[in-house]
């Protein structure tokens, strides 16, 4: 049983990258977003950033649902931002192996992303405003597997697949 989580802020990849993983694993792939209650998303939405109060039913509800994979023994990839090392310590309950992958790039590489994915798809609820906020609350993991937005998704799923544990199930 394994969990990875791969993190960073909106627009870095996470939902392309993850699908991709849990495609090459045969595992599900799970969003974070879909925790997020219906007051947060329209907040997001009209561009204004959750303070740490608005996030806690949605680290608990996280956090549950970890524990429940963990408890049902079931390989998990998950794409959630998970900001500060506080949200990860959170939603990371002891004993429960959780491979961290961060992908990092620069302000300019991920407003240009949000920028497109605002085209490609209007109705996402975070957008480029949001952008700054994310990163002013960003505390980059002092142990994850870093990785750059730049690289192919493809070369990205290579090196999280040699990065995990050679007892990493695959189903």
């Amino acid at each position: 049983m394994t969990i990875v989580m791969i993190m960073g802020v909106s627009g870095s990849g996470k939902t392309t990258v993850g699908q991709a993983l849990a495609r090459q694993l045969h595992w599900p792939f799970v969003d974070a977003d879909q925790f997020h209650s219906p007051q947060n998303i329209a907040k997001m939405r009209r561009g204004q950033p959750l303070t740490d109060a608005d996030r806690q039913p949605w680290l608990a509800d996280l956090r549950a649902a970890v524990i429940s994979w963990h408890r049902h023994r079931a390989s998990v990839v998950l794409a959630c931002s998970a900001l500060k090392a506080s949200y990860r310590q959170q939603i990371s309950p002891e004993g429960v192996p959780i491979q961290w992958v961060y992908l990092q790039g620069s302000y300019s590489q991920i407003q240009r992303r949000l920028e497109q994915r605002q085209v490609l798809c209007p109705t996402h609820f975070m957008g480029p405003q949001l952008l700054q906020s994310q990163l002013d609350s960003l505390e980059e993991p002092e142990e994850a597997l870093f990785l750059s937005i730049t690289l192919p998704v493809e070369e990205m799923v290579q090196r999280i697949l040699r990065s995990l544990p050679q007892s990493t199930p695959v189903s």
